[in-house]
């Protein structure tokens, strides 16, 4: 089972396949570092001033890899991925803006987060380790990988992220209110509430 993205965002959430793209991804930002400090002031809000630990309904951004952080904000920009909010904040970013951006919550040390919930623990690990083979869902750790650190340039850190956030993700790719991601969109859509809390849940743990 593969699960973006959280980025929020997070995320939960999108895989990038493309090499075009991932060349373009890792070229240098022309960007100074009074620039980012400048752009990153006005994330503060929702993400905390290190793209740490914020309001829970937001994605952290921590660690999370630039590839996959640039990729989302180029697709609130576009529209391809819709969020009335962030699609303001990114109107006025360059693509140079986007990529200091992407490097400078990416190159931040990811911070640990913690399960809440014990009893459903092991049905969020089932999933993620196993996946729902009576229904065709995948694992989530074959392409998230077995800690949840993801994949650079391909998908997302899952590991840490506010449960509420990632349950938000889910519950968006399963409605298809969130389309940046067809496959995304029929993981999620197989997937019950019970199941979708739990996974989010040990998620938040996972380490």
């Amino acid at each position: 089972m593969k699960l973006p993205h959280l980025i929020a965002s997070l995320t939960l959430a999108a895989g990038l396949s493309s090499t075009a793209f991932a060349a373009d991804a890792q070229a240098p930002a022309k960007i100074d570092p009074a620039k980012i400090a400048e752009l990153s002031a006005t994330c503060q809000a929702c993400h905390a001033a290190d793209g740490t630990r914020g309001l829970s309904a937001n994605p952290i951004l921590q660690g999370q890899h630039p590839e996959y952080l640039l990729k989302q904000l180029q697709e609130f920009k576009a529209g391809k991925r819709v969020n009335a909010i962030m699609q303001g904040m990114v109107a006025p970013l360059s693509d140079d803006d986007m990529k200091g951006l992407a490097a400078f919550y990416g190159q931040k040390k990811p911070v640990a987060g913690a399960s809440q919930h014990k009893e459903t623990i092991a049905l969020g690990e089932k999933i993620y380790r196993g996946g729902v083979a009576d229904r065709h869902i995948p694992a989530c750790a074959g392409c998230h990988s077995p800690n949840g650190a993801g994949i650079p340039a391909q998908y997302p850190r899952l590991s840490g992220q506010h449960a509420e956030y990632t349950e938000a993700q889910l519950n968006t790719f399963r409605s298809g209110e969130r389309a940046n991601n067809a496959e995304m969109v029929t993981i999620a859509g197989k997937m019950n509430d019970k199941e979708i809390k739990a996974l989010a849940d040990y998620l938040a743990g996972l380490r």
